[in-house]
């Protein structure tokens, strides 16, 4: 079985100590997203376990934990969002600065093939130009690239929820300009660029599909194949093999505007008020 934790929520930044608390005790309690009355149990032994992805746009409170995961025996790797975004965007996050150190930390902590970097979703709007992303990109390239080895890149959806003025489509012209601009400067700086769930196909820019959860990665990591076939319930264009999410949706407290996880902010920082880390669901 291979572990997502979590594409639903922000596990890393908000619920570590009930993560390594779950992995202590061996097993968790999960509901359906799609149906509250359907419980799952999922085993956490180590004989369960083939590998496990963290997603994260801050990772600081699972810093002090890596020791007992790492004693724990399973492989890991983290996919680590990390955006030029200010609060107007991504409202409840730490300093850029301080998550760009922790970043590099991780990256000397795990070794550069362990923590995959996401630029992810690429918003164009009237307060973050296409020239803006062109020299963020280009200054974290710069700081980040002796701690990862790729970055992956998306363009933000607008979905029906989406009800602000801080999102809208990237327009092709967009899309063409950024992904000539970044293949280019990540090549610059000895990284690998990659796409997740793009139907508008990037390769004339040397940018390949994405695959976040990676049978490839996760293999070499086990050093051993791994049964797992392609996951069914992504998006069109998804390039993942199959995987078992832990996370409940309205969740998170970072509080970014284009989230698809969370519906309501203030709905999710009550669930995460009263969130009990000894407990078995992880809301």
């Amino acid at each position: 079985m291979i572990l997502s934790a979590s594409r639903r929520t922000d596990i890393p930044a908000c619920y570590s100590q009930w993560f390594m608390n779950r992995l202590q005790a061996g097993f968790l309690l999960t509901r359906n997203p799609f149906n509250a009355a359907q419980v799952r149990r999922v085993g956490l032994s180590r004989e369960e376990i083939d590998c496990i992805v963290l997603w994260t746009k801050d990772p600081a409170p699972m810093l002090p934990a890596l020791d007992a995961l790492d004693a724990f025996g399973c492989p890991y790797y983290f996919q680590f969002t990390l955006t030029p975004y200010d609060a107007r965007i991504e409202r409840n996050l730490r300093p850029k600065e301080d998550i760009v150190k922790t970043f590099v930390t991780l990256g000397k902590r795990l070794g550069r093939s362990r923590v995959f970097w996401r630029y992810d979703p690429v918003i164009v709007n009237d307060t973050f130009s296409v020239e803006d992303h062109f020299r963020a990109f280009t200054a974290l390239c710069a700081r980040l690239c002796d701690s990862t080895e790729s970055v992956t890149i998306s363009f933000v959806d607008v979905y029906r929820k989406l009800k602000t003025p801080l999102i809208r489509e990237v327009t092709q012209d967009e899309i063409a300009q950024i992904s000539a601009a970044f293949s280019r400067t990540a090549g610059e700086h000895g990284l690998s660029i990659r796409a997740c769930c793009e139907q508008t196909g990037l390769s004339s820019y040397g940018i390949r599909p994405a695959s976040c959860i990676d049978l490839e990665t996760i293999e070499r990591l086990c050093g051993r194949r791994i049964a797992a076939g392609p996951d069914k319930n992504q998006r069109p264009g998804c390039g993942c093999v199959a995987s078992v999410d832990i996370g409940a949706y309205n969740t998170c407290k970072n509080g970014c505007v284009y989230c698809y996880a969370t519906a309501n902010t203030a709905a999710a920082s009550t669930r995460y008020a009263r969130h009990d880390p000894a407990g078995e669901f992880l809301a």
